[in-house]
């Protein structure tokens, strides 16, 4: 972090000094008493069940240069001699605006990136290929939200050139306010699926939202989009430059010759037409992932990259962990996708399961969130994917399982379960050497816990033979369905 003074600090807040410390040396920005380090800035925040305000004498006794409250739970003669006390009007709105004057200090460029499914994967591949010219940062995880977004920022300097930066949101006016804060120079839209519909209620509704990205932009501003999703095809404005990506679509760049290997992609890029590059090949599976390479490609152009650059980029690929990592076991695969769901992403994820090299195929899926009315109508259709997809074995827990049942409609392929462990025992079962295995839910259902048992059973040496999965029906009911 560099230096910030606390004259800028107090104006970038809009607070007041209630008790004056003496330390002027500032490290870190830091929400959490017990991560605080000494000379950090504490940044006391509420949610619905707690209330940092609380521990305002906590951070100053371990060592904080200053606490910036909303709310006044201490009293001045608690406070360590090196603290200062800043009082705001709303400590969120603070560290947002914080965030907003640190970054103004930074000559840099952002690039923001946004879109119901395939946020982070298009991070980390526009930061791979960005990495090849430039010194990147990009959001670590998913630190996209109102408060993780500010605190990435506060991890820049100017060693930087780019900060690729994550936007999520569940409703109107998010990511408004994340781009008041990181005002990105390039925006990237991968898709508009039926994420949020819970708050949102339509999909034209989450592209409204969607394009608060632009928000702060200007006419130097570059919006990037996937104009193969129906709802973005036809995105313009005369107020910014806009550029389009597909496979199917018309696009400024277009993806040809395709190939989808089981760990990898490969495929030509036309630019406006005239074909630019005959091969590019990136390490992650998935037609999906071609339409997330190409806005990386188009990103790295705006930016004036060669495409040589462009190729070499790729090959620079630190992917975030449990999104389509596939494990080849001594015994069977497994492909963890457990960080998040939707219905987009989960035919995603079986086209990947379909295309890895096994004998049966399992799917293990869970809930998808933020669904509201469509909840059903999703997980029933996902369930009439992994049909026709020919999946061999659906395995569901969560509280569609009915929904899923209804669109596999196979007795003799589908079992669903209310537990974990239930899951795992089933398994223990069928399972059997040269399977393919998906794991996919929503983040809270956290199935990586399903996913670390699969490879523990996978270094076991009790692994069946070939089971038929067809006969499965004679396995015991309370086994079946895991009641």
């Amino acid at each position: 972090m560099e230096y910030i003074t606390l004259d800028e600090i107090i104006c970038a807040t809009r607070g007041e000094i209630l008790v004056k410390g003496e330390s002027t040396l500032y490290n870190n920005v830091c929400m959490d008493t017990r991560a605080i380090k000494d000379k950090d800035i504490f940044i006391a925040l509420k949610g619905e069940n707690f209330n940092a305000n609380d521990f305002t004498c906590e951070a100053s006794k371990k060592g904080a240069s200053i606490c910036i409250i909303d709310e006044m739970k201490f009293e001045k003669a608690e406070i360590n001699g090196k603290t200062t006390i800043i009082k705001v009007g709303d400590t969120k709105k603070a560290l947002r605006d914080l965030a907003k004057f640190y970054l103004s200090k930074l000559n840099l460029q952002v690039v923001g990136i946004t879109g119901s499914t395939g946020k982070t994967s298009t991070k980390d591949l526009v930061a791979a290929v960005l990495s090849q010219k430039f010194k990147v940062f990009k959001t670590l995880g998913n630190f996209n939200n109102e408060i993780g977004l500010p605190m990435m920022i506060f991890k820049l300097d100017k060693s930087y050139d780019i900060a690729v930066l994550e936007m999520g949101m569940s409703d109107f006016g998010e990511i408004h306010n994340l781009c008041e804060t990181s005002k990105p120079n390039i925006g990237i839209i991968t898709n508009i699926g039926m994420s949020h519909l819970e708050n949102l209620k339509t999909r034209e509704n989450i592209l409204k939202a969607k394009m608060e990205i632009t928000d702060f932009f200007t006419e130097d501003s570059v919006l990037i989009v996937n104009s193969d999703n129906d709802l973005l095809e036809d995105v313009d404005s005369s107020n910014y430059k806009t550029i389009k990506t597909g496979i199917d679509s018309r696009a400024d760049f277009k993806a040809c010759d395709l190939n989808i290997f089981e760990h990898k992609i490969t495929f030509a890029v036309k630019e406006a037409g005239i074909l630019a590059k005959d091969t590019i090949e990136v390490n992650v599976p998935g037609r999906h992932n071609v339409l997330n390479s190409l806005l990386a490609v188009a990103c790295g152009r705006v930016l004036c990259m060669s495409y040589d650059e462009i190729a070499s980029g790729f090959k620079n690929l630190e992917a975030t962990s449990m999104r389509l990592d596939i494990t080849k076991g001594e015994k069977f695969t497994i492909i963890n996708d457990c960080y998040n769901a939707s219905p987009d992403s989960m035919l995603a994820a079986m086209d990947v399961l379909c295309n890895v090299s096994g004998k049966s195929k399992i799917a293990i899926l869970g809930t998808m969130r933020e669904l509201g009315d469509n909840a059903f109508d999703a997980h029933k259709q996902v369930g009439e994917y992994a049909k026709v997809k020919n999946i061999d074995l659906l395995i569901t827990l969560g509280e569609f399982n009915e929904a899923y049942k209804q669109g596999f409609n196979d007795i003799n392929k589908y079992r669903c379960f209310e537990t974990y462990d239930e899951v795992i025992s089933f398994l223990k079962g069928i399972i059997a050497p040269n399977d393919v295995v998906l794991v996919k839910a929503s983040r809270y259902m956290k199935f990586e816990s399903i996913a670390r048992e699969l490879v523990n059973l996978n270094s076991r040496a009790n692994i069946n033979s070939p089971v038929n999965i067809n006969a499965l029906e004679h396995i015991n009911a309370k086994e079946v369905t895991g009641k």
